[in-house]
């Protein structure tokens, strides 16, 4: 059949809707019709490309109408090992129920007057950091804030070996562009001396910027000045420096393999304000925490990007809930934190139940690495036992594991399936085991 024969006997729109009669009875007319030209349209752009366009107009428009009726947004079990997993959320956050109906938000319930949002968190953050702070919704815009404030126009000194690009194409020197201040290069990619920031001061230079390589690691002949020494930089030049830190690591992590600096150790050196994630080291949701000089920090909130750029009341209950926990040293309440500090020999308890309770299948436990991710903590990692399933056509089982409910995000390689319980939850194994035992069969 020739595509002109084949787009003339394509149904009308009141066709396929007789066709699909009550199938479609929950859902209004309108959205039925509109999903019934799109399915049409398709049919005609496969019949115009050469295909074959089997697949009837009717089962189309169901097929759309169910995945609109489902979340999308949903529950995935991380069998990958990586905690902080860009793709899955970074941080998994711990158990939060939204308020239902209103709160108080921006209401102060003592004085019966308008209140301010950030009141919800900026005692907790004081208490662990010893300094003011103020919450907008990532780490990239706690930059630009900062940015645009304190240098809009003028100069701001950063090393070239801290000119970082992070996920996605976020890039230091361009966001540094679109806060209007004017990038000021020092030193080389793997060394910078205190000396390279003393010369580079003119009498535009408003700000000293220290980013630390979270996602990268320069080794071998390397070298930048100690935090003390650019903070009395900074002072006898009468200027703030300011510190991104990335990762957001609130307590010393060295004991379990993790090597990151602590906020509050930026601080304590002198250091004016500083930044970092909430999803990351942090465990929280998406958000970015700036720190610091009481001055600095009540000039970036009266900057009219800080309204734009502020976070809503999910985030503020989500962050509120991890800065509780981590004030209160309930470590095992942060997920992020649980799966750091997890034992490897109770995770090779673990694999090896697993592994056993797994008798159709070809599996044993074998020792491996888990990774931190997120873009922190780079070339560390943690050792950990996998799972190594041995299975036919391993990439369609890894598809079925997807397609699983929760589905299942495991790792391939060498042609096998590895999973690693660090990253996964205890109450999920027995998810994990049904949905594993679903994709064999």
């Amino acid at each position: 059949m020739s595509p002109n024969q084949q787009l003339r006997e394509l149904p009308s729109v009141d066709q396929v809707l007789a066709r699909l009669g009550d199938a479609v009875g929950v859902y209004s007319r309108d959205l039925v019709v509109g999903e019934i030209r799109r399915a049409l349209e398709a049919m005609r752009e496969e019949i115009r490309a050469g295909g074959a366009c089997d697949e009837p107009a009717e089962k189309r428009v169901l097929s759309a109408l169910g995945a609109l009726a489902r979340p999308s947004l949903r529950r995935v079990i991380n069998a990958t090992g990586v905690v902080l997993h860009t793709n899955l959320g970074r941080a998994p956050l711990g158990g939060l129920a939204p308020i239902p109906g209103y709160s108080n938000l921006e209401y102060d319930l003592a004085a019966g007057r308008r209140g301010k949002r950030d009141v919800h968190v900026s005692a907790l953050i004081e208490r662990l950091l010893g300094a003011p702070a103020i919450v907008v919704n990532n780490n990239a815009a706690a930059v630009y804030l900062a940015l645009h404030e304190l240098a809009a126009g003028f100069e701001v000194i950063v090393s070239r070996g801290e000119l970082i690009e992070i996920g996605d194409g976020f890039r230091i020197p361009d966001i540094m562009a679109h806060s209007g201040a004017v990038l000021r290069e020092v030193g080389c990619t793997n060394r910078t001396h205190l000396d390279d920031y003393r010369a580079a001061f003119t009498e535009r230079t408003r700000l000293i910027l220290r980013v630390h390589r979270s996602n990268f690691r320069i080794l071998g002949f390397t070298a930048r000045p100690e935090l003390k020494e650019l903070a009395a930089l900074a002072r006898e030049r009468g200027v703030p420096l300011y510190e991104d830190l990335g990762s957001g690591c609130l307590a010393d992590l060295a004991a379990f393999g993790i090597h990151e600096p602590v906020a509050r150790a930026s601080l304590d050196a002198g250091v004016d304000l500083i930044s970092f994630s909430g999803d990351k080291l942090l465990g929280g949701p998406q958000a970015g925490l700036l720190a610091g000089r009481q001055d600095l920090v009540a000039r970036l909130r009266r900057n009219p990007m800080f309204r734009a750029l502020r976070v809503d009341k999910l985030i503020y209950q989500a962050l509120e809930q991890t800065l509780r926990r981590w004030l209160l040293e309930r470590w095992d309440e942060i997920p992020a934190l649980a799966m750091i500090r997890a034992d490897v020999d109770e995770i090779r308890e673990r694999a090896g139940a697993l592994a056993f309770r797994l008798d159709k299948f070809d599996a044993d436990t074998v020792p491996g690495e888990s990774v931190i991710g997120g873009g922190s903590t780079p070339d560390q990692r943690l050792p950990t036992w996998l799972i190594v399933i041995r299975v036919e056509k391993v990439s369609e089982f890894e598809e079925r594991l997807r397609k699983a409910e929760p589905p299942v995000i495991a790792r391939v390689e060498n042609n096998h399936l590895l999973i690693d319980l660090r990253t996964v939850l205890p109450e999920e194994e027995a998810a994990l085991e049904a949905a594993l035992n679903q994709a064999r069969a």
